[in-house]
């Protein structure tokens, strides 16, 4: 079973797998351990990864890249138009609003969603790890921006599902960072004592996120998160326009006018930010050919593209500072400040960590593998695969969250969720109604950076009035769950019926008094609170594991105190029993995501396109081998090739032209021909150049093979003569198969020399009268019969009779130590018998109990 863990980042993914005791990240088909996030369209094929990154510039249209930013949102989003400001390829709006992205597939236009792009990321990074781990790859765990909401949350799950992922968890990159620093610390404070409370900035491609986190032995729980969406592509940008305005006044050419020009500034743009990490000298930016034919030159120093990205650092100093006074720390309660992400190289950010926190930047972690570390560790803590110590992770609720009703009484609203909120959490809420009820759950206004605050319209179906025609009690669950989503997980309605039975009429004593009251409570599990009525709208709150609070009120809806309660119970000859029905309520939603229909549909598609791709390298593996063939056979028959002597002028001419024309042809109309158009021109060409190809290894074998059988016929020669030479190890030989063995070996000379004759004077262009395994058949046949004869064992010698070795061993012991003519006969090993031992009979050998 596998465990992996998926950094699934703007710029590139990497995948890591737990195993071997520990965490290991594993490397792309490119021996890469960073996988790009960028999926291109070429034709018939469908290219992933390093190779999609590699044909941006020449196939910028169909290659998608910076496709995070674009999950689960829709295309009016402010956002998304900002995204698209900067993209080299063409996306519209859906019907249903959301994002579409065009591009030529198969010779035909296609339109994906981003969830459908990711889905194709994630096979390919499936693909890796099953290469890698050579085991099936289902279950994992991907990593979410911390800021993520709701709607992106849900597509990148319905992005994993189209890919056939089962996703055990989302888990925030700040939680799983945190994971992958405090899993194996050991001198974490224990429970008891102060935590351990550490900084954690992730700066990436194309985010910030700051965290604060502490730690206690075997436990962590995040403080607070904070993030801004400023990342190493700003400055690449700020660094791209700066020379763009250079090269407009120096060279009179705008590279913001071609998108591929821009494209290859900003690739260049990004190398030279991150030679300006290591070197505060002035560098130098050369391109060549970089527009109308012209080649551009220039150079900037580290400090002037600080001051050029001036106004990305005070936003990266903001959100620290925010994140400080969120988290509530003092600045000798924070142990240390660890840095990942590619950004965070930059010598700035570097100092303005120090400036902030008062801590210098720390890189216990690696910088680029911690996030996926991190998830492969949480993947592996809830697998039954793998056996790890526990580990809890307490994460946070990055947004406060409101649900609100509309009643008789008009619109409601109260907040569920405060921000930073822990996470996973559950909330009981308690209504009474007697109809139906429609919840809204959603973000605080401007809380989110998101268009619409919007999660969820939760239809609460089934609810009716009592049988007095009062409002019945409700109680609806609002989690926050594993992968940070909110949504009304269950709604259960409380149906109570009095019945009346006899009893008594003897006034009840003090402690009976109270013994009726806790029969009633334990005939409701809720306490008290379960036989409030209240108002319709009258709400309360508990978490999911302990009950509601308990209502100090008294019983409103009989209308009684306790006094009249106590009266009743003298006077009345029965009493009431109340009995509780739970009926749980159907929930009809409507909130973020793709629709069952949409989700199968897609991954239909997905697994078409998986197929296609399979059957695509087929038919390039066979056009290759034919390309291949072309050029191999091409070689072999020229001048100085190996084949040139065996074949003759005028086939060779004649092959020559057909491999000219098949060459042609796999250029021009046989580009694009199925896998089997590819073989049939690839079995008829070896058909051609295979007799070829014998004759050389004929001509070229027969020396070999003739050494061989001489070799054999002069060694049973040998044997022979050793034979009539009196040879001991022969002497158990007879004449009639040393006979025999000299006639095959006569025979065999006799072939040799007919065989070698007709080989004189044959060109090498025929084919040979004699074949190799003619040559070989007859070296077989000798070298059996000769075997046969000479590695015969001698015969053993004859065993004596019993009764003639009984009295070779009588007469052995009587000639040795006998007393008083006694022939008492030794032991057969040799050894004298000690005398005074005792004798062994046959029970001494037995195991008698």
């Amino acid at each position: 079973m596998s465990v992996i863990g998926i950094d699934f980042g703007n710029e590139s993914c990497y995948v890591a797998v737990a195993k071997a005791g520990g965490i290991e990240t594993i490397a792309n088909d490119y021996s890469l351990r960073a996988t790009p996030s960028f999926v291109a369209f070429a034709g018939r094929n469908r290219v992933l990864g390093v190779a999609a990154k590699n044909q941006q510039v020449t196939n910028m249209n169909n290659t998608i890249g910076n496709f995070k930013r674009l999950l689960g949102r829709k295309f009016n989003d402010p956002h998304v138009q900002e995204e698209l400001r900067t993209i080299p390829y063409q996306a519209e709006a859906l019907p249903d609003g959301g994002i579409g992205i065009r591009v030529n597939y198969l010779d035909e236009e296609h339109v994906f969603t981003p969830e459908q792009i990711t889905a194709m990321l994630f096979t390919k990074l499936k693909e890796d790890a099953f290469k890698e781990l050579k085991t099936q790859i289902n279950d994992c765990v991907i990593t979410v921006p911390s800021y993520f909401t709701n709607a992106e949350r849900q597509a990148l799950l319905d992005a994993a599902n189209i890919s056939g992922l089962n996703v055990l968890r989302l888990v925030n990159e700040t939680t799983a960072t945190a994971l992958s620093y405090g899993f194996y610390k050991q001198d974490l404070p224990a429970p008891e004592e102060k935590p351990r409370n550490v900084i954690f900035v992730d700066c990436g491609h194309a985010s910030l996120q700051v965290s604060a986190c502490a730690f206690h032995k075997g436990t962590l729980k995040m403080l607070a998160s904070c993030s801004d969406s400023v990342g190493g592509r700003d400055f690449d940008l700020v660094l791209a326009t700066h020379f763009n305005k250079e090269f407009q006044t120096k060279y009179k050419i705008d590279a913001a006018s071609k998108k591929r020009a821009f494209l290859r500034l900003m690739t260049e743009a990004e190398k030279l930010k991150k030679n300006m990490s290591a070197n505060s000298t002035k560098l130098p930016l050369n391109i060549e050919c970089f527009m109308n034919e012209i080649d551009v030159h220039s150079s900037l120093q580290r400090s002037e593209m600080e001051e050029l990205a001036s106004h990305l650092f005070k936003r990266i100093e903001g959100t620290m500072r925010k994140l400080l006074a969120d988290s509530k720390l003092a600045l000798d309660e924070i142990h240390s400040v660890e840095i990942v992400g590619g950004s965070s190289r930059i010598p700035a950010i570097k100092q303005l960590i120090e400036q902030i926190f008062g801590k210098p930047a720390s890189t216990t972690l690696n910088q680029d593998e911690a996030v996926s570390r991190g998830a492969a560790l949480q993947c592996a803590i809830l697998s039954p695969a793998v056996r790890v110590r526990e580990f809890s992770c307490t994460d946070v609720q990055a947004y406060p969250v409101l649900i609100s009703w509309t009643d008789a009484d008009g619109p409601h609203e109260m907040k569920v969720f405060e921000q930073y909120h822990a996470a996973p959490f559950c909330r009981l809420l308690t209504v009474h109604r007697k109809e139906p009820m429609t919840i809204n759950v959603h973000y605080e206004p401007n809380s989110v950076p998101y268009p619409d605050p919007f999660i969820g319209t939760y239809q609460l179906k089934g609810i009716k009035p009592d049988a007095n025609g009062e409002p019945q009690e409700v109680k609806v669950k609002v989690r926050i769950n594993n992968n940070g989503i909110i949504l009304v997980s269950s709604a259960t309605m409380y149906e109570r019926k009095e019945s009346e039975e006899p009893s008594s009429p003897t006034p009840a004593t003090n402690g009976d008094q109270k013994g009726g009251e806790g029969a009633q409570n334990a005939a409701s599990p809720q306490g008290d609170d379960a036989g409030k009525v209240g108002e319709p709208m009258d709400i309360q709150e508990g978490s999911d594991d302990e009950h509601p609070k308990k209502d100090s009120k008294t019983n409103e809806s009989s209308g009684e105190g306790w006094t009249q309660r106590v009266t009743r119970w003298f006077t009345s000859d029965k009493k009431k029993k109340v009995t509780t029905k739970q009926i749980e309520l159907t929930i009809d939603p409507k909130t973020h995501g793709f629709v069952h229909g949409d989700l199968c549909k897609y991954f239909e598609e997905e697994m078409k396109m998986i197929a296609n791709d399979r059957q695509e390298k087929e038919r390039i593996d066979a056009r290759n081998a034919l390309e291949e063939q072309v050029y191999e056979v091409r070689e072999k028959i020229q001048e100085d090739g190996a084949l040139h002597a065996y074949i003759d002028p005028q086939d060779a001419s004649a092959i020559c032209r057909e491999l000219e024309d098949t060459e042609n042809w796999l250029y021009e109309e046989g580009e694009s021909c199925e896998k089997g158009v590819y073989k049939e021109r690839l079995e008829k060409m070896r058909a051609k150049i295979e007799p070829v190809r014998v004759r050389c290894e004929e001509f070229g074998g027969h020396e070999q093979a003739f050494t061989e059988l001489g070799h054999a016929i002069q060694q049973t020669l040998k044997a022979v003569e050793q034979y009539r030479a009196k040879e001991p190890k022969y002497e158990h030989l007879t004449e009639t198969e040393m006979i025999n063995i000299t006639e095959a070996a006569q025979k065999a000379q006799k072939w040799y020399e007919e065989a070698r004759s007709k080989l004189v004077g044959v060109r090498k262009t025929q084919d040979p009268p004699v074949k190799l395994a003619d040559i070989r058949h007859e070296t077989q046949t000798l070298t059996t019969c000769t075997n046969s004869v000479l590695n015969r064992p001698k015969p053993k010698p004859p065993t004596p009779p019993a009764d003639q070795q009984a009295q070779q061993n009588g007469a052995s012991a009587s000639s040795g130590n006998n007393t008083g003519g006694d022939s008492q006969q030794q032991p057969s090993g040799g050894e004298q018998q000690d005398a005074n031992a005792p004798k062994q009979t046959t029970e001494d050998s037995m195991d008698v109990e």
